[in-house]
């Protein structure tokens, strides 16, 4: 039971569900659409000018993008973290990492039995990983819901 100087604890569903939630998830939205259509442009370059494996450039793009979106994302979309900005950085890279992977398992699954174009099969593995890891970074990682 808290005290009287204590904060309530809240549970994992309302802090997720919160004003400050909505207003990181913005941020994080703009950072994300931002990283992502650089990711995009990219992973464009690198298949359809420079001949690259599909799948080895979506992995590099994702990994361009998503170090990109750690330095916004520290600066803004998490500015209130105590975590150390190398072991922040680290994490956001084992969240990364398993972001990569929901999103390599959804762009096969999108482009070889959906038979979607890559660039739609992208988009639409990266909305669902996308809401995933930003849970995952504020909860876990930066620790600020």
């Amino acid at each position: 039971m808290p005290t009287a100087d204590s904060a309530p604890v809240r549970s994992l569903r309302e802090r997720l569900m919160s004003l400050r939630a909505a207003a990181m998830l913005f941020r994080n939205t703009v950072v994300s659409c931002s990283v992502f259509a650089l990711g995009l442009g990219l992973l464009w370059l690198m298949v359809q000018k420079l001949g690259m494996n599909v799948y080895l450039a979506t992995a590099i793009s994702f990994i361009v993008a998503n170090s990109l979106h750690y330095l916004l994302g520290r600066l803004w979309i998490f500015p209130d973290s105590d975590r150390s900005l190398h072991s922040g950085y680290f994490y956001f890279f084992v969240n990364s990492g398993i972001g990569l992977a929901s999103t390599m398992a959804l762009f096969a699954l999108f482009t070889e039995m959906v038979d979607l174009d890559y660039i739609t099969a992208r988009i639409v593995a990266s909305v669902f990983a996308g809401l995933a890891i930003f849970a995952s970074n504020a909860v876990l990682n930066f620790k600020v819901l």
